[in-house]
């Protein structure tokens, strides 16, 4: 019997906000690194028209292209999920070598202003987790 791997990649959580732009390029050399796949995925919520997942997917390969420049030759998969976001990052990132997310300050936890991703990725995510806050690298 023959075993084949499948597509190495790592995964990204990208929002548009600062530190998950920060998280696109920690995964991106992640990826160059590791000589695999970068999938950058968007999560929105269920509920909208038929026409905003299109429009999402638009917006995300718009704003990948301006931080990603072409010369770092990483092949990359634009995705968009509906539902929770940590929900949906664990459940994506199940094959993948690792899961990079941006969080504000203190959002491991739960904040009361901030949501629940981090900790939801981080109980559930079945690789390892890079967390980048406030620009910075953990």
């Amino acid at each position: 019997m023959h075993i084949i791997p499948g597509p190495r990649y790592v995964l990204v959580g990208f929002d548009g906000s600062p530190n998950s732009a920060e998280a696109l390029r920690r995964a991106a050399a992640e990826a160059r690194r590791r000589n695999a796949r970068l999938d950058v995925v968007r999560v929105i919520s269920r509920d909208g028209g038929p026409l905003r997942r299109p429009k999402a997917w638009f917006r995300l390969r718009d704003e990948v292209a301006r931080l990603l420049p072409r010369t770092q030759h990483v092949t990359t998969r634009l995705r968009i999920a509906r539902g929770e976001p940590g929900a949906q990052l664990a459940r994506l990132a199940g094959r993948a070598e690792v899961l990079v997310v941006g969080s504000r300050p203190n959002s491991r936890h739960g904040e009361l202003f901030g949501g629940d991703t981090v900790p939801t990725v981080l109980s559930n995510a079945r690789c390892g987790v890079i967390i980048c806050e406030d620009g910075a690298e953990d």
